[in-house]
């Protein structure tokens, strides 16, 4: 469908332009179209079988489906700053020190970049609904797109996009 392409610009201009802590933005945006997401489908489905996890399958045919995926991720999240053990660490220092390289995301994060990461989704799906573009918030993309290490980014989610008669992304 043309436009979708547009659309999943707009939405990472929501992303990036979100409210973050401070002021600080640790979020990254990128647009997946034609063979980069269909490679991004087929890691899916891969990375489901290699470990083992269910529905990967399923979630890569709704994005092989798609017209387009938005990444929203975090990149070098620093802390915030506020030693509030949200994060489960006594304070940002000791959270600093940690590090967790292996596995679908990276971390730990402070607790105050996830909210910053929520945000920006809602923003992004917000965009996309007010032109009524079909999304899901996908982790399983962003799992995939890791492990295919399409980005770097420590955490990522993904947004599939559909305009079509029905929305594709419900009928699982």
């Amino acid at each position: 469908m043309e436009g979708i392409d547009l659309v999943a610009r707009f939405m990472a201009i929501s992303a990036t332009t979100a409210p973050k802590s401070k002021g600080e933005n640790f979020v990254r945006t990128k647009i997946l179209l034609g063979e980069e997401l269909q490679q991004t489908a087929r890691a899916m489905e891969k990375f489901g079988q290699k470990t083992g996890k269910k529905d990967f399958d399923r979630d890569a045919k709704g994005v092989a489906q798609s017209e387009a995926v938005v990444l929203v991720g975090l990149k070098e999240a620093k802390p915030l700053g506020l030693n509030c053990g949200a994060c489960g660490f006594e304070d940002c220092s000791t959270l600093q020190k940690q590090k967790r390289t292996s596995g679908e995301f990276q971390g730990p994060v402070c607790s105050f970049r996830h909210l910053d990461m929520g945000i920006a989704l809602g923003s992004a799906v917000k965009t996309a609904a007010d032109l009524n573009v079909d999304n899901r918030i996908m982790y399983r993309i962003g799992a995939a797109v890791r492990d295919m290490g399409l980005v770097d980014w420590e955490f990522v989610m993904g947004i599939p996009l559909s305009a079509a008669g029905k929305n594709i992304f419900f009928d699982r």
